[in-house]
């Protein structure tokens, strides 16, 4: 098994890198989480790396982080999810946002990203809750009813995940639905 490599980076092609490490160049799969925030080419990196050997290929996955990691062997234990369908998996969502997803049981964030499906969405929320959520989005996980209300309005009226998830933390935390939306949308108006 291959647990981790170190080298220089080759070339980025997206997910696909190429890493020198001493004259032997080790192709690796990251998801866009990871690769957004590579260093250029020539410099040193490090990934963390998952090896998976078929009767037809070989192929070693790398991240970023431990969590990037352990999400990705947890997601490839599952049913129907391939390493190619938890690499696109962590490539739309991070592992925070899929945590909060898993905790808050809310498939239609799963359903946006490229290959999963309703079913396989509702199989993942199934198979990670416990395990997922609350090791990674302890925090998350205590956010009310009406948090979870105010997200699923911003995302409906076009806010990504990213900046409705970002709205919500400024919003208090006893706040009701109807303001937590008022004061979201002029703190995202901003």
């Amino acid at each position: 098994m291959i647990g981790r490599i170190t080298g220089t980076l080759a070339e980025k092609t997206p997910p696909q890198l190429l890493i020198d490490v001493n004259g032997v160049g080790y192709e690796v799969d990251v998801p866009m989480s990871s690769f957004y925030n590579l260093p250029a080419l020539g410099e040193r990196v490090t990934l963390l790396t998952h090896f998976i050997v078929r009767e037809d290929a070989q192929v070693l996955f790398g991240f970023l982080t431990h969590d990037e990691r352990a999400t990705f062997r947890l997601l490839v234990k599952i049913s129907g999810v391939g390493p190619r369908t938890a690499l696109s998996i962590l490539s739309g969502l991070s592992v925070n946002e899929l945590a909060q997803a898993v905790s808050l049981q809310e498939s239609a964030r799963l359903v946006k990203v490229p290959g999963i499906g309703k079913k396989t969405a509702e199989r993942l929320l199934l198979e990670l809750k416990g395990k997922l959520g609350d090791s990674l989005a302890a925090p998350v996980s205590v956010a009310s009813g009406a948090k979870s209300d105010i997200l699923q309005a911003l995302v409906a009226l076009g806010y990504n995940d990213r900046e409705a998830s970002a709205a919500l933390k400024a919003l208090p935390p006893d706040i009701g639905v109807s303001d937590g939306i008022k004061l979201a949308l002029r703190a995202l108006g901003k």
